[in-house]
C-alpha cells in the first residue's frame, strides 16, 4: 500500500512539474521552447496513465513520458525558427503573413495586392524583393511548396490553371535566384480553399493569393 501511495505521488509530482514547465514563461518562450515544454507536459500525463494501466510504476512512466514528449514537441527546429524570424523581419509592413503550421511547416501567405493582378499570373513589382529575400534565406536542404489560389470569380476551368500558373511563376522566379528546381513543388487550388468571404471585394482580394510552405526534408 505504501509503495502504491509513493508511486502515485511520484506520478503526480512529475505531471505537475511538467505542466508547470509548460506554463511558466509562456510569454517569453520561443515556439520551439514552448513546443518542447508542452510536449513534456502531455508526455508526462500519457506516460503516467499508460504506466499505471499496464502495471508499471506510474511515476517512472510519467518521467519517461515527459522525456519522450519533449523530443516530440521539439519538431520545430532552431533553423526553422530562425527562418520564421528572418521572414517576419523581411516582410514587416507588407501585409504578408508568416506563421508556423500545425504540421511544423513555415507558411508565408502573400496577398493579391502585392502578388498578382486580377486574372494575371505575372509577378507584380512589390513581390520581387520579397522573393529575393526569401531565396537568400533558404539553406541547401529546405523544401518549398508553392500553392496558388484564386477567388470564386469565373469557372474552375479558368481558375484552376490560373492558380497553378501563379505558383509556377513564383517557382520560376526562385529558380532564377538559384533555388534548385528539385526543392520546389507547385500546386494550384483554384477557388476551393478560400480564407475570406467571396461575396465582398475585400474577401475576394484575400482569396487571390499565393502561399509558400517551407519544410525540412524527411530524415
Amino acid at each position: 500500500m505504501k509503495h502504491d501511495l509513493f508511486s502515485h505521488r511520484r506520478a503526480r509530482t512529475a505531471v505537475v512539474l511538467a505542466a508547470a514547465i509548460a506554463l511558466a514563461g509562456c510569454e517569453t518562450m520561443s515556439d520551439r521552447e514552448r513546443g518542447t515544454a508542452q510536449g513534456a507536459a502531455i508526455g508526462a500525463v500519457a506516460g503516467a496513465v499508460i504506466g499505471k494501466a499496464t502495471g508499471g510504476k506510474a511515476g517512472t512512466g510519467a518521467v519517461a513520458g515527459a522525456a519522450v514528449g519533449a523530443v516530440a514537441g521539439n519538431l520545430w527546429s532552431k533553423r526553422m525558427e530562425d527562418k520564421q524570424r528572418a521572414m517576419e523581419r523581411a516582410t514587416q509592413g507588407t501585409g504578408i503573413e508568416v506563421a508556423r503550421t500545425e504540421d511544423n511547416q513555415l507558411r508565408v501567405n502573400v496577398p493579391s495586392d502585392i502578388s498578382f493582378a486580377v486574372g494575371r499570373a505575372d509577378l507584380q513589382p512589390p513581390l520581387r524583393p520579397v522573393l529575393d529575400q526569401f531565396a537568400q534565406g533558404l539553406d541547401a536542404t529546405t523544401v518549398v511548396r508553392i500553392v496558388g489560389h484564386t477567388d470564386s470569380t469565373g469557372s474552375d476551368a479558368i481558375n484552376d490553371p490560373l492558380s497553378l500558373e501563379r505558383a509556377r511563376t513564383v517557382s520560376n522566379y526562385l529558380q532564377d535566384r538559384g533555388v534548385p528546381a528539385a526543392r520546389l513543388e507547385i500546386a494550384g487550388r483554384g477557388s476551393r480553399e478560400p480564407v475570406a468571404d467571396n461575396t465582398t471585394p475585400e474577401g475576394r482580394a484575400k482569396n487571390r493569393r499565393v502561399e509558400l510552405f517551407l519544410r525540412e526534408p524527411a530524415a
